[in-house]
């Protein structure tokens, strides 16, 4: 196997180190956006215990915020629960678009080598083949050995390369996925949180 990819020649290196960051990328998206990890089932109805007990201290509040991207949605709106409902919201989707941010961390990048890995698979063909006609120019092409190594090199560069943008390329859609399905859900439990103090306050 190591064989046939130093075969592929100089650019096997970067399509290798392409590999290399989208396995790296994909391990730590699949830790992150897990979805106990983000928005953990348990964590309004605790939020809801605190406040009808009147517990939901400012120590408490912190302890939430750090413990998940929901929880620091809801403490950012609950700290405005005495603003307006539109003041209340804001400060809702300020905090939410700092926490997607965070949950993209990397996407791009993952993208980047979905797009770039099977351009360099192309490159790697071209190399190739400029060299298989450069044989023939030089020594004909009556000798199909003299000819293998540039075919050779063509083929496995363009296979590395898709070989590592198609899973990459899976994963990318997979990751942005999963962030939009999980900021909807963060979106709900805070309109949630905003209907119900809203609706307390004008009891």
């Amino acid at each position: 196997m190591l064989e046939v990819l130093l075969s592929g020649g100089w650019l096997m290196i970067p399509i290798l180190i392409c590999s290399v960051l989208s396995l790296a990328i994909s391990l730590e998206r699949l830790l992150v956006l897990r979805v106990k990890k983000v928005a953990p089932k348990d964590l309004m109805s605790n939020i809801w215990l605190l406040i009808n007990n009147g517990h939901m201290t400012n120590e408490r509040m912190e302890d939430i915020k750090q413990q998940s991207p929901l929880g620091a949605v809801i403490v950012a709106g609950y700290k405005n629960a005495n603003q307006s409902r539109e003041r209340m919201q804001e400060s809702i989707q300020e905090t939410a678009s700092i926490v997607v941010h965070d949950l993209e961390r990397n996407l791009t990048a993952l993208g980047t080598v979905a797009a770039i890995a099977p351009l360099l698979g192309l490159l790697g063909t071209v190399i190739g083949m400029i060299k298989v006609f450069s044989t023939i120019m030089i020594q004909g092409s009556g000798d199909a050995t003299i000819l293998a190594g540039g075919i050779s090199e063509a083929l496995i560069t363009t296979a590395a390369g898709m070989s590592v943008a198609i899973p990459t390329l899976i994963f990318h859609r997979y990751f942005h996925r999963k962030v939009d399905t999980l900021v909807l859900e963060m979106e709900q439990e805070a309109v949630k949180l905003v209907d119900s103090v809203h609706g307390q306050q004008h009891d």
